[in-house]
């Protein structure tokens, strides 16, 4: 059976074991995880070769009798302002993940976190007013300094007093992705986002 620790020290929460107690597959969660970070790079970098840089069409000096080295363009790779010879151009870097691998990737990394007692619960975060002091005073009592906070919705009040604390991020459970939760030290999830998770990933 496998049980969720709550964050308050609550009685814990009995969870989906196909959801939370998968294996661990390091190989599939490393491709996701590299397939999505590929996905958000701009690939619009360009260079010039040298037949795009302009000028250099009339031989520089003469073939003999300068002292020059032959040369029969001033655009060549060898010289200053020519263009490049294994020019850069715009690319598409994105990888092909259907969506088995992309759900058993997220199943594996939501199984070892609670096999590692990273993964915690609780029943919601109240905040009177969305105030940066509010959110890191109840976090501190939590022992939470770096951690993912995931929520059933999205929650205005408790992104904007999330937002300037450089170690905590604020998602809805339509927004999870393998990168946030690589990215901090633990995850803490509302028992609602916990039940949609389980209804998403069967």
């Amino acid at each position: 059976m496998t049980q969720l620790k709550s964050v308050t020290g609550g009685s814990a929460l009995k969870v989906s074991e196909t959801t939370f107690a998968a294996r661990f597959n390091e190989a599939l969660v490393h491709q996701v995880l590299t397939a999505y970070r590929n996905a958000s790079r701009a690939g619009t970098k360009a260079q010039k070769t040298r037949a795009e840089v302009r000028g250099g069409g009339r031989k520089p000096h003469a073939q003999k009798g300068t002292g020059q080295a032959r040369a029969g363009s001033s655009r060549s790779p060898i010289w200053v302002g020519g263009g490049r010879t294994f020019a850069a151009k715009p690319r598409d870097f994105a990888q092909k993940v259907n969506r088995k691998m992309y759900r058993g990737a997220i199943r594996s990394m939501l199984s070892e976190l609670a096999r590692t007692e990273r993964l915690l619960v609780t029943d919601g975060i109240e905040l009177k007013a969305a105030k940066t002091k509010l959110l890191a005073s109840q976090l501190k009592e939590w022992s939470l300094s770096s951690v993912l906070i995931v929520v059933e919705a999205s929650d205005e009040k408790l992104s904007l007093a999330a937002r300037n604390l450089p170690h905590v991020e604020v998602i809805g459970v339509s927004s999870l992705n393998p990168l946030s939760l690589a990215a901090y030290e633990k995850v803490l999830m509302t028992v609602g986002a916990v039940k949609m998770i389980e209804g998403r990933l069967p």
